[in-house]
């Protein structure tokens, strides 16, 4: 299991956020920002800031950084790592099956991250076979495409995804983050997409456009 730092609104909270950092980052990385998001009505929720694994970069030399898979070139969508990928779906799913024993239901449970975090948020969400809330998708791309289209889960179909992006992102740039969003509509998601004046980061107005979002999907949640 991933170590990670977490942080509830509430007692008891009966709804989770599993939300991954980007390359050389960690947990805390995202952790000022549950403050900024959350608003007074919303129900008690669990955040889950999980630690990715030290491991070499190619990129970076091989120097050994957090991260949740290994960036080979500068092209992200060739040489993709698909073994790093998916042994951290797979840590990503331990972390989901979780906080069900701990009594939160998948559709309770929004699988979030920032560049490469985002990016196994994606394919940890789309392939899992229990239908959770929602995947948020910040400054990052579809890896592994055509294997995503494989294994999508059926009971996903339609999941809410929020996908927001810098217009001046000079790390994943913004092209990738709109033909994810496109692609995602071909495979029948309703796309929240925004694009923001910004580098590779995350600003005020997306953090209010998200917490717009969430605060959709825990009213429908709770019809």
């Amino acid at each position: 299991m991933l170590e990670a730092l977490e942080i509830s609104t509430g007692a008891q909270p009966a709804h989770s956020v599993i939300w991954l950092h980007g390359l050389g980052a960690d947990g805390h990385d995202f952790e000022p920002m549950v403050p900024e998001l959350v608003r007074p009505a919303w129900p008690a929720l669990r955040f889950v800031f999980p630690h990715a694994p030290v491991r070499p970069i190619t990129l970076n030399g091989g120097m050994r950084m957090r991260g949740w898979y290994d960036i080979r070139g500068m092209d992200l969508a060739s040489r993709e790592d698909a073994e790093g990928v998916f042994a951290s779906v797979e840590a990503v799913s331990a972390l989901i099956e979780r906080e069900r024993t701990r009594g939160v239901d998948s559709h309770r449970i929004l699988l979030a991250g920032f560049s490469q975090g985002g990016a196994i948020a994606l394919a940890a969400g789309l392939g899992h076979p229990q239908r959770l809330a929602g995947i948020v998708a910040l400054s990052t791309y579809l890896p592994l495409a055509d294997r995503i289209a494989e294994i999508r889960a059926p009971i996903q179909a339609a999941l809410p995804v929020f996908v927001g992006h810098g217009a001046a992102d000079p790390i994943v740039p913004q092209a990738l983050g709109q033909a994810c969003a496109e692609q995602l509509r071909q495979w029948g998601h309703p796309v929240d997409w925004h694009s923001y004046s910004m580098p590779h980061s995350v600003c005020a107005q997306e953090i209010r456009d998200l917490g717009d979002w969430m605060e959709r999907q825990l009213r429908g949640e709770q019809r």
